[in-house]
């Protein structure tokens, strides 16, 4: 016998009780909000109830944010691996945005207050900023469109300096891993070689490296980028 399916309404008692529990007086359908609670002098709170997190109830948490601060959404409790990322990934997104989160466990109306609404104030990294100006400023030209590249196939400033190790070893044969560093001004052309994150280097001997067969393929397909590499700044 299939699920029955979770309505809204059935979202209603649950969070009801859970307001009154706390001292709250408790409407539903009270204007455009689903759920109001009122307790004394205190600003309104209101709850905006759907069966699944969706862009449409950000929309609607976001709009009842210019009556009171303390809004919240609530949707059903998931189960499982993926459930449990998305609540978290939720939560994040809910504090982001200065709203509360409740999910109620459907079959026997256990609910929980995940976030309570609260000014969001970014925590910025110092790390990552300097990572991607590093990045930035290290990168040649711009060779990825954005938002069109798949994230394997960035040409990075990692694999640009990848790309002339790999060219110079195609132009001189098996060659020294520091004179590849010198003629390249690659400085951590022998790290490059020796880890081998593409499978394009192979080391010949002592300190020489060479290409594989799938640093031969590379050439034709970084062709653009080669030439773009060798062309004046």
């Amino acid at each position: 016998m299939a699920a029955k399916p979770i309505r809204e309404i059935d979202l209603y008692p649950p969070i009801k009780a859970l307001l009154e529990g706390q001292g709250y007086e408790v409407k539903g359908e009270v204007g455009d909000a689903d759920v109001v609670a009122v307790r004394g002098d205190e600003d309104p709170v209101i709850i905006e109830l759907k069966t699944g997190v969706s862009l449409a109830l950000f929309h609607q948490a976001i709009e009842r944010q210019s009556v009171t601060d303390a809004v919240y959404v609530a949707v059903p409790r998931q189960t499982g691996a993926a459930a449990y990322k998305a609540l978290l990934n939720n939560t994040k997104l809910c504090r982001r945005l200065g709203l509360g989160l409740i999910t109620v466990r459907m079959k026997d109306g256990f609910t929980e207050i995940h976030l309570d609404p609260a000014p969001y104030r970014p925590r910025k990294s110092k790390d990552k900023k300097e990572r991607l100006l590093k990045e930035f400023a290290r990168r040649v030209g711009d060779p990825n469109n954005g938002g069109g590249a798949k994230r394997t196939g960035l040409i990075t400033a990692y694999r640009q300096d990848a790309l002339r190790c790999l060219k110079l070893l195609a132009e001189n044969g098996p060659t020294k891993a520091s004179e590849v560093a010198k003629a390249t001004e690659v400085e951590n052309a022998r790290r490059i070689m020796a880890d081998d994150h593409y499978g394009w280097f192979e080391r010949e001997a002592v300190g020489i490296y060479t290409l594989t067969p799938v640093g031969q393929q590379a050439l034709a397909e970084y062709a653009q980028e080669l030439k773009n590499l060798s062309a004046p700044v």
